[in-house]
């Protein structure tokens, strides 16, 4: 199929061999936890994908980061997701380094990153059922040179192979209030554990457990301020939103091409049937490109958020078609038999799952379209 044949040429010219080793596994092999699906990501330089290269990283721009994140999910989708994770977190740092706020720790960790392959974990306020997605899951505490922070992220990506943990943290101020700051924290930090949490087949390969911080100190170098004002987006937070909801929405999109893709090559179902598939795809296909070639143009405000969360709604409810369309047509049979279709197939339906909500997402924008910032919290 053409446009998975195009990504899966721009994963190979930035991750040369990575689809070709994951080839290589059954999918029932690399949807489990502790599949290889993540070392040979690691191997084939997949941590430096979106780092610039003036930090030491492969440069490919968000474009190329949708293309490569489709072709990693046809063959391989808890790889996709946990590596969105990774990708985003990436994203806001080199955000900051280039920003007034760089105290030039970033350009250190960004190069860390690239040259030693590290994979960085998101810790943000994802899952949690009632709470903002920019709500700290963690709290802290003043300690000397630094703060103990406590709490916990579940689910949490990458909670097993993890270098790096990314999250967000409520910082006591001097008013007696609290304010915002993103705080990075290594794995081998004492009070750094990872405990069982993710309990469904789907995605189990993404190592989505629970993360927790007890007494974990992090040095005041390591926080990065939100200097936002309260229910407000800083620079920083909308950069990663964006790449963060372009990048994920691409790996659901690099499932349901999968399924398409199977569906129209077996020459299932009649032209018109396979066509209606394809259409919601490529639909799908070209919201997400649009807001890519926004992001690399340089359009990262406000605004351009709430675009972007438009074409992933948009984008999640065609490929919602195209995945029942393509399921369809390949038949009863096929789903019992093949159990690449199943676990693709349940495996497709996470978008939805992903913040913000819908509902959450209502209030914000329709008093966005009436003239109001963008406010998610």
């Amino acid at each position: 199929m053409r446009p998975l044949d195009a990504a899966r040429a721009t994963c190979e010219t930035f991750l040369p061999g990575l689809l070709d080793r994951l080839a290589g596994h059954t999918l029932t092999e690399l949807e489990v936890p502790q599949s290889p699906a993540l070392r040979h990501f690691r191997e084939c330089g997949g941590p430096a994908l979106v780092i610039p290269k003036e930090y030491g990283g492969l440069g490919a721009d968000p474009l190329q980061a949708l293309a490569v994140t489709r072709a990693i999910a046809s063959r391989a989708p808890s790889l996709a997701v946990a590596t969105t994770m990774h990708h985003f977190s990436v994203a806001t740092l080199f955000s900051l380094a280039a920003s007034v706020r760089s105290s030039g720790m970033e350009w250190a960790l960004l190069q860390g990153v690239a040259e030693q392959r590290l994979l960085v974990a998101s810790g943000f306020a994802e899952g949690r059922p009632g709470r903002g997605i920019l709500s700290p899951t963690v709290s802290a505490v003043k300690a000397e040179g630094g703060y103990l922070i406590n709490g916990s992220k579940k689910p949490c990506s990458l909670s097993h192979s993890m270098d790096l943990l990314t999250a967000s943290v409520a910082l006591p101020a001097d008013d007696g209030g609290s304010r915002m700051a993103v705080l990075l924290v290594p794995r081998e930090t004492p009070g750094l554990t990872t405990h069982p949490f993710w309990a469904s087949q789907a995605l189990a390969g993404a190592e989505s457990d629970e993360v927790r911080l007890t007494d974990v100190f992090v040095d005041e170098q390591l926080l990065m301020p939100n200097d936002a004002e309260p229910g407000e987006l800083d620079e920083l937070q909308t950069v990663g939103l964006i790449w963060f909801e372009l990048l994920i929405s691409g790996c659901y999109l690099g499932m349901v091409s999968g399924l398409v893709e199977r569906a129209v090559d077996m020459g299932r179902g009649s032209e018109s049937d396979r066509l209606r598939a394809l259409v919601s795809l490529e639909a799908a296909a070209q919201l997400l490109e649009g807001v890519a070639r926004r992001v690399r143009d340089g359009e990262r405000g406000n605004e351009h958020l709430a675009q972007a969360l438009v074409a992933r709604y948009a984008a999640q409810d065609a490929l919602a078609a195209a995945r029942d369309q393509a399921v369809e047509l390949l038949g009863g049979t096929a789903y019992m038999s093949a159990s690449d279709v199943a676990i693709v197939a349940a495996a497709s339906h996470g978008l939805g799952f992903h913040p913000p909500s819908r509902s959450a997402f209502t209030g914000p924008y329709l008093a966005h379209v009436a003239g109001e910032p963008l406010r998610l919290a």
